[in-house]
């Protein structure tokens, strides 16, 4: 399947593995992929940055939203940000998520980036184009509105909607 993949967009791919080992998950989640590309040079990372979206305001952003879901918190009267700076402030930063294994061997994919990954493959096709760029990834990624990526873009300031139609193009320079 990577075959078509440009060395940038196959480097963001694996890259993503990484960044789910990083902040311990067990999956490679479509977040992963978002983050791999944002920190990649070429269009996607490019797309990104023009959006307002670099790898360390990301990053930042997640590790915010952390392995507990914020809004599901908020619904019930806690303050998930009041949470983790008062933890940190007592035990030190990065004391919610100590507790969390570190995955050993492989991450694999989460279904929702296995299917990021064919909207990516079906777009190109569809559009009868003979290389993968890593624009073409954060399409895919985008594609599949995954709740968490959609909540941090606008977090962020940036509409999922309009830079998924910016990583649609086929300018790969």
């Amino acid at each position: 399947m990577f075959g078509r993949f440009t060395d940038e967009a196959r480097q963001a791919v694996n890259a993503a593995q990484g960044e789910a080992r990083r902040l311990r998950a067990p999956r490679i989640e479509p977040v992963h992929l978002l983050l791999a590309l944002s920190a990649e040079p070429g269009r996607a990372g490019r797309l990104l940055r023009d959006a307002g979206i670099d790898h360390d305001r990301l990053q930042a952003a997640v590790v915010r939203s952390g392995p507990l879901d914020a809004d599901a918190l908020a619904a019930v009267g806690i303050d998930l940000d009041q949470v983790r700076a008062a933890t940190e402030a007592a035990f030190g930063p990065g004391a919610l998520d100590r507790g969390r294994p570190r995955a050993t061997g492989p991450i694999f994919f989460a279904d929702a980036s296995r299917q990021a990954l064919a909207q990516t493959v079906g777009l190109v096709g569809r559009r009868h184009l003979g290389r993968i760029d890593a624009g073409h990834v954060l399409f895919g990624v985008l594609a599949v509105a995954d709740p968490l990526v959609g909540r941090l873009l606008q977090q962020l300031g940036t509409d999922p909607d309009s830079l998924r139609e910016g990583a649609a193009g086929t300018d790969a320079a």
